[in-house]
């Protein structure tokens, strides 16, 4: 009997694989995805615990979780198992238990592969409740089964996972752990797996990703690079992109792939968190304005049309005008395709939670209105740019419109087009013909005649 399961995904790219991992894993139990809760029989919330208030925002729909597992019980006779994954399970797995008593499982993102164990072990009547957020010494990886489902035309791949950079503002270290690179052989096992099923572009995930270092038959590890020029012999694999990157370690063999692979997109997510020196010595990010510009300058050299996306928080404990002020001064600098921008909110545990110098809320609002202005114009500028190109649009879905599709381009933009479904997980040439903030719209051109 197949029994339905919803799970709600928070947060990152890499989120999103687990949760389809999470769907792998829980299919041999029976276990078919719905997009509905109501009417589910295990419902999992795989959390984010980067952004802010994202501990309360879980609460609130366990909330309602509540009530959605006593009416199936009270009205149907039927139990609902509610898990809580991710890293706000990992950071508060005993406070998850003991606010929301209701919650079965709970599960972090390094012992997801458990799922079928833990389930197996629930008694609703001793009404156990059981937490999994150990850092096994098995690799969860090596547990996975194959994708239970074709994944569509564009993929994440998880790579990487955890961080050794200990940034001050951030817990990843702590919720995902030490840098973990999966063997070079087990990705390209799971690329070749995704582009027979219909895959052509790749996103290759990793907290750090470009700190890669994934044991090789060998016996030597792989960089990112040697890994990404491997991938590019994968048939049928047409595009490769990669995220989220560090500066320090964008290394020359990994900005040389960006002039030498064509499938690797000329789009680039490289966050820096702010333009003052001052203020990445305190978010511990080791390195400065200058190499961070540095490395732009060597990706623009050998890809003159790469388009840069990046990461900003404004109100760092410690910030000033002038800091601030610096960040504008390297956006200006940059011009960025797109970008994301947060006011800082502390993060328990991490050391910037104690700063004694906090800035107040009313500055964080107005600085982050400032600069989204600022990234919000460029954004726009860049599509602007970009009318009259004709560029490859990977076909990945219906638009919003009848006989409307959308798809992406090199540059990451979402391009809305008329088509018919057919085209769907086909590459086609698009000329740009309108800009807007967050999009374009184009038409299919046939390319003989546009010339």
């Amino acid at each position: 009997m197949t029994k339905k399961l919803f799970i709600k995904t928070y947060g990152c790219q890499m989120n999103v694989y687990d949760s389809d991992r999470m769907t792998d894993v829980l299919a041999p139990l029976g276990y078919a995805p719905t997009d509905i809760a109501d009417g589910a029989d295990m419902v999992i919330l795989n959390t984010c615990h980067i952004r802010e208030k994202a501990s309360e925002k879980v609460f609130s729909e366990l909330g309602r979780l509540r009530q959605l597992k006593e009416r199936a019980a009270d009205q149907q006779g039927r139990q609902v198992t509610i898990a809580v994954a991710g890293c706000v399970a990992q950071a508060e797995g005993e406070e998850i238990i003991r606010r929301a008593p209701w919650v079965d499982i709970v599960v972090g993102p390094q012992t997801y592969h458990r799922l079928p164990e833990l389930v197996g072990k629930i008694d609703p009547a001793s009404r156990n409740r059981i937490i999994d957020t150990d850092f096994p010494e098995e690799v969860k990886f090596d547990f996975l089964p194959g994708e239970h489902a074709p994944r569509g035309p564009a993929a994440f791949l998880s790579v990487q996972e955890g961080c050794d950079k200990f940034c001050a503002f951030c817990v990843v270290p702590y919720t995902r752990g030490a840098e973990f690179s999966r063997p070079v052989k087990t990705v390209l096992e799971e690329a070749k797996r995704l582009v027979a099923s219909g895959t052509r572009e790749l996103t290759l995930l990793g907290q750090n990703v470009n700190a890669y270092h994934g044991a090789h038959d060998s016996g030597k590890d792989w960089t990112l690079g040697r890994l990404i020029r491997s991938l590019a012999e994968v048939d049928g694999l047409e595009r490769i992109r990669y995220t989220t990157s560090h500066p320090l370690d964008m290394d020359d063999e990994l900005i040389a792939v960006h002039g030498d692979v064509p499938q690797l997109m000329p789009y680039l997510h490289l966050p820096i968190q702010s333009g003052s020196n001052h203020v990445l010595q305190e978010m511990n990010r080791r390195h400065t304005s200058d190499v961070y510009l540095a490395v732009i300058d060597k990706l623009r050299a050998i890809r003159p049309d790469i388009a840069m996306s990046g990461d900003f928080i404004v109100g760092f404990p410690g910030e000033s005008d002038a800091d601030f002020a610096e960040t504008l001064a390297l956006v200006s600098k940059v011009g960025y395709a797109s970008a994301y921008s947060f006011k800082y909110s502390p993060r328990p545990g991490t050391p910037a939670a104690t700063a004694e110098i906090q800035v107040p809320e009313s500055v964080k609002s107005e600085r982050l209105e400032s600069l989204q202005q600022l990234l919000n114009a460029q954004q726009f500028a860049f599509n602007k740019g970009t009318e009259g190109k004709i560029v490859d649009i990977l076909v990945e879905r219906a638009g919003g419109r009848d006989g409307q599709m959308a798809g992406r381009s090199p540059y990451m933009q979402a391009v809305n087009f008329i088509g018919n479904p057919d085209q769907i997980g086909q590459i086609v040439p698009c000329r740009l013909s309108e800009a807007r903030q967050n999009s374009m719209t184009g038409d299919i051109v046939n390319l003989k005649g546009a010339a």
